[in-house]
Order: C-alpha cells, then structure tokens, then sequence
C-alpha cells in the first residue's frame, strides 16, 4: 500500500499557510487563495494516489512566479508615478518660456516671426515656403544644405518682391531633398508656455493659440 509523503517543502507549506492565516484574517490576497488551494489539496490528498515531491515543487514555485509578478507590478506602478511626479515639475519650470514645437502656424509681428523645421536627416537641399491666410504663397526661402535636427528661422516680413507683408497668421510648409530622395522634414511653430495640465495622456503643456503638446514633442527650448 502506497503511503502519503511527508516532504520539507509540504512542512514548510503548512506552516507558512497558518502563520499567515492568523496574522492575516482580512480579504485574502491572489497569493493567500493559491496557497489555501493547494493546502486543502494536501489535505485531501488519495493516501493510494499522494503528491509526490515534484507536484509539490511544482506548484510551490506557481505561487514565488505570481508572488514575484505582484512584487514587479507594484514597483512598476511606484516607479511610473515617480516619473510622472518628475514630468509635472520638469513642464511646471517651462511655464513663460518660448518653445518650437510640430506645427505650421507662423505669426508674424512687429514686422517678424519665428518658426523652424526639424529634418529626419541632413538634405543637400531645404525649402521653405510661406503662405497668407489665402494660400498664397508669399516668399520661399532656400536654406540650402542642413544637417539633420531642429533648425529654428526667423522670417523679416519680405515677400518675395520685396514688400512688407501685413502681420498676422501665416502658415509654413517645408520640402527637403538629399539627392533626389526626399528627406522626412517637419515644420515647428513657435509659442509660449502658458500652464500645464497632467491627464490621461500625461504632461501636456499649454502653448497659447498653437493648444496642447506633450514634453516629448518640444524641439527646442528659449
């Protein structure tokens, strides 16, 4: 007649379930019901058909596995909120600085305005073409070759005959080549931040008419 095994691993088990169970009489954990399950297995156990040590084992390392798994998420979850926390002081010291930023609004004032493009990648050649609220385009610029990166550009109001243009809205679009393939080339509009705002998509920060963008998305910093 087969025996019910006595192993360490199941006399560490009991123990380990009634030290618990005493000192823990509250709302049962995902790691306290698994160890109750395979206590009453134990338990319950066919004298003819026992446990044997590797079923044991086996199901001990389940509950290290979930308990370890809890452990990381909860330190995940502390570590996202400390980087959250950091965010929201990081954008909080921006509030009344200027910014460029992905965009194609270009304001000009005072007989000038500031703007920039951002290229995936150096180009042999960078185009720049201003346009009124009509679409029209109102001067071009050949910035020649630029490496790749953020590039900020100021604009003096000129057309391209030679008159002022009147202040207000205009908008940019930019087209870059290195040798006859196109370079991936961005626009970034100029602003100030106004305020802050923390929700379901993290840190945005306020950029007065130009609305909401994320820390990531800020180019350059003035």
């Amino acid at each position: 007649m087969s025996s019910i095994q006595d192993t360490g691993a199941a006399s560490t088990l009991f123990t380990s379930y009634n030290t618990k169970n005493a000192a823990k009489p509250a709302a049962e954990d995902p790691q306290d019901r698994f160890l109750k399950l395979l206590v009453t297995q134990m338990k319950n156990q066919d004298p003819l058909n026992p446990l044997d040590n590797a079923q044991v084992t086996s199901q001990l390392a389940q509950i290290s596995t979930v308990n370890g798994i809890e452990k990381l998420n909860a330190t995940m979850e502390s570590m996202a909120g400390g980087m959250t926390a950091g965010q929201s002081l990081q954008a909080a010291s921006m509030i009344g600085h200027s910014v460029l930023v992905p965009g194609s609004a270009l304001q000009l004032a005072g007989g000038g305005g500031v703007f920039g493009v951002d290229l995936a990648q150096a180009a042999d050649q960078v185009k720049v073409t201003i346009l009124d609220a009509s679409g029209r385009a109102v001067q071009v610029m050949d910035l020649g070759a630029q490496a790749a990166g953020s590039l900020p550009l100021t604009w003096d109001g000129k057309t391209s005959d030679g008159s002022q243009a009147a202040d207000g809205g205009y908008t940019v679009s930019v087209s870059a080549l290195r040798g006859d393939q196109q370079v991936n080339a961005q626009t970034l509009a100029f602003g100030t931040v106004q305020g802050v705002t923390q929700g379901s998509q993290g840190v945005q920060l306020n950029v007065g008419p130009l609305g909401s963008t994320g820390l990531a998305d800020v180019k350059q910093i003035f």
